[in-house]
């Protein structure tokens, strides 16, 4: 592999459109203790939401999103995705769907799987269910990597 003392413009641009569009657990959980505002939508089915979700997370698969959406969620709302996890692409088509309607949207990476092996709040119909960090996936005793 080569370097260069001068940045690639390409993969300047790469990156910054990746960032555009992406996010990961913990800045949305910072986001979420910051209260700023946006709208964290689970796109997962509905037999997935009963099992188990983000706290403070909207129910709204997919399928419903071109229909449910603009009556549901201001346009001028941030959106974030999230489905199952790295392994499932439901998330970046949420995404799409409400790119389409044209939101302001990014992708949680990670999904559902990571947010939990970090430790953050999980609830289903019955209430908070535990969650501990696994130390290979999340710093212990904080909320974000400090990798920013």
């Amino acid at each position: 592999m080569t370097t260069s003392a001068q940045p690639t413009e390409h993969l300047v641009n790469h990156f910054t459109r990746k960032l555009e569009c992406e996010t990961d657990a913990s800045d949305v959980r910072g986001d979420q203790e910051a209260a700023r505002p946006f709208v964290l939508i689970d796109s997962r089915g509905e037999a997935a939401w009963r099992q188990g979700r983000i706290v403070g997370a909207t129910h709204l698969p997919t399928a419903q999103i071109a229909q449910r959406a603009p009556a549901e969620i201001p346009m001028d709302m941030p959106v974030v995705t999230y489905c199952w996890g790295p392994g499932c692409n439901g998330a970046t088509r949420a995404a799409l769907e409400f790119a389409k309607l044209g939101y302001q949207v990014k992708e949680m990476i990670g999904g559902f799987e990571y947010w939990t092996r970090e430790g953050f709040p999980v609830e289903n119909d019955h209430g908070p269910i535990p969650c501990t960090t696994d130390p290979l996936t999340a710093p212990l005793d904080v909320t974000a990597c400090a990798c920013g």
